[in-house]
């Protein structure tokens, strides 16, 4: 399987790259969606994380208050680490699941925020992918998407990787920085190369 890893700070595009990526035909597998997916009402994942933060990071419902449990997570580290030990391991099975799927895939996409903090990922990646975004636009399109105020996702930014880190790092970069037009350029550009190289390493086992 020829998996690039896509990763990127918060409001750096993520999403709307991964729909780019899907126009052209590249599968997609989400590590978020599947964290979604698993802490969804009655689901054994979900149970588990209330047995540990308590019942008040559940709504009347039985739903997942994401709210009350970042909140709990981002005031304490440690706390931080326990739900880190009971998502991380079944979000890491369910993509493994998924990336199989498309096993027959010229190649696929990996979406994950902490790509370069977790290991067990950047062992199965054949290339890594960083979209990146100045901070003043990481601000803004966070703030529209999840109604956040502006302090709690610089909280967020501050407990991931540097932006200059992450980018050091990468493979390839794709700065997001002008119209969803001008992405989605970048991105057809990089999706040809990704054919031509997986296409090469195929063709030399």
């Amino acid at each position: 399987m020829y998996i690039i890893g896509m990763t990127g700070g918060i409001g750096s595009g993520k999403t709307e790259t991964t729909k780019l990526f899907t126009e052209l035909g590249v599968p997609i597998v989400d590590v978020d969606i599947i964290s979604h997916e698993l802490t969804a009402r009655g689901q054994v994942t979900l149970k588990e994380i209330a047995q540990a933060f308590g019942q008040d990071i559940l709504n009347d419902d039985g739903d997942l208050n994401r709210t009350a449990l970042r909140k709990k997570v981002f005031a304490n580290s440690e706390a931080r680490k326990s739900l880190e030990d009971i998502l991380h391991p079944a979000i890491f099975n369910k993509a493994l699941e998924a990336l199989k799927k498309n096993a027959s895939a010229p190649y696929q996409i990996l979406a994950i925020p902490l790509l370069f903090e977790s290991d067990r990922y950047l062992e199965i990646i054949s290339r890594s992918l960083v979209i990146d975004s100045p901070l003043e636009m990481q601000i803004t399109r966070a703030s529209k998407r999840d109604e956040l105020l502006e302090a709690d996702i610089q909280k967020i930014i501050d407990v991931q990787m540097s932006r200059t880190k992450r980018n050091s790092l990468a493979d390839d970069l794709i700065l997001n920085d002008g119209s969803i037009e001008e992405l989605r350029q970048k991105i057809k550009q990089l999706h040809e190369k990704y054919i031509n190289t997986c296409t090469i390493d195929n063709s030399n086992p």
